[in-house]
């Protein structure tokens, strides 16, 4: 039973985040192709070539539509949507450690009365 569940809540997801993946990919595979075809009359132009009608085929038109880079629109998609954070809502009341003595809390515990609680979140590096 808990895995139809499963089965079903992540049918959903992916019937979701359909759309927006494939609006996702066109709209970078559009970019690319711009970027290869301004490389393209760059190069006619470098050669004295004529730049006006460009071949059909260009060899590196394809880099953005590899299963490797559509996997990684597919999982970008998907964290955009299942963050826990979201506009308007409120902040989510996540685990964090208490420096001083180790301690496990929630976020939301620290903050006391009307004062507002600042989160700081910086680099050591």
């Amino acid at each position: 039973m808990m895995n139809t569940v499963k089965a079903v809540k992540n049918a959903l997801i992916c019937f979701v985040l359909l759309p927006r993946f494939l609006a996702a990919a066109v709209v970078f595979w559009l970019l690319d192709f711009l970027c290869i075809r301004k490389r393209f009359f760059l190069r006619m132009k470098e050669q004295g070539g004529d730049a006006i009608d460009p071949p059909l085929c260009i060899s590196d038109s394809n880099r953005l539509f590899s299963f490797e880079s559509l996997k990684a629109v597919w999982h970008g998609q998907k964290l955009d949507f299942l963050k826990a954070a979201h506009l308007g809502r409120g902040a989510p009341n996540t685990e964090v450690v208490r420096l001083e003595d180790q301690r496990h809390s929630r976020i939301l515990d620290c903050a006391h009365g009307d004062r507002p609680l600042i989160l700081n979140f910086g680099s050591c590096t």
